[in-house]
């Protein structure tokens, strides 16, 4: 286990935010097509991993503590733990300060106090969400430095829509590009302080059986993020067959890449 290579993996996933506010300034990128196209691949690569890589690694860990019928258990009930935990977090969010529920420039609504209120609460609402997801990284990361790299690209590719829904407003809000991509960076940046603190609160703890049950509620943590903020906003950026190819896409690369590694 190298945690310095995990913790620069969540960094850099977490840092995509930024990405977001390229976009988010360059009128000429067609950003439904792009973005449609590259959050189905992101749910491609974070479904199959989870099911295919993720969860059996977890089985595996727990199976050295406990029988193969109670491994199973823990590790499926520890799945839909984390599908229950990014649930909550969801639930707490408000829909209008959620930044999932962002599609398209909302720039054009409302005065600009509304618009930075707007991009400050997403601001928090995406640090809020991606404290979870640099756990997960790093975890992944952890047991296998490959499997780190795909949920790092995957987690990266979809925090630039996120990033995309505080720039926008902040920037109409300031006419500052560098306070809007200041404010996306350091709504990312909760991504490596999940995975710091993380690492510090389970370091002493740190077994097979903590690692199983980790590891199979981050498979429910991506698995219920791709269900419930990536295909949905694919198919409202209106390109449903582009984001299904995606999709089948991300399955793809990720199997190959599992095959070939």
């Amino acid at each position: 286990m190298n945690p310095l290579f995990a913790f620069l993996l969540t960094l850099f996933a977490g840092l995509a935010t930024g990405i977001g506010s390229v976009f988010a300034f360059n009128k000429k990128i067609k950003q439904e097509t792009l973005l449609s196209f590259a959050l189905g691949l992101s749910a491609g690569v974070m479904i199959y991993v989870s099911f295919i890589e993720i969860f059996p690694k977890a089985f595996d860990a727990l199976s050295v503590s406990f029988s193969s019928n109670a491994a199973y258990i823990y590790t499926t009930i520890a799945f839909f733990f984390g599908m229950g935990l990014i649930a909550m977090i969801d639930y707490l969010i408000p829909d209008k300060d959620n930044p999932h529920e962002f599609i398209d420039d909302q720039s054009g609504k409302g005065k600009k106090k509304k618009l930075m209120r707007l991009g400050l609460f997403s601001a928090l609402a995406i640090a809020i969400h991606n404290f979870p997801e640099g756990l997960a990284t790093f975890i992944g990361a952890l047991e296998d430095p490959t499997l780190g790299i795909s949920i790092a690209i995957a987690i990266a590719i979809h925090n630039i829509p996120e990033g995309i829904a505080v720039a926008v407003p902040i920037y109409h809000a300031t006419n500052s590009k560098k306070k809007a991509v200041g404010y996306t960076l350091l709504s990312g940046l909760a991504e490596p302080l999940g995975a710091l603190i993380g690492f510090v609160l389970l370091r002493s703890i740190f077994t097979e059986t903590t690692f199983g049950l980790l590891f199979a509620s981050v498979a429910g943590i991506m698995v219920y993020i791709s269900l419930d903020e990536l295909l949905p906003a694919a198919e409202k950026y209106g390109k449903h067959h582009l984001s299904i190819s995606g999709l089948v896409l991300g399955m793809i690369i990720m199997a190959l890449s599992l095959v070939l590694f």
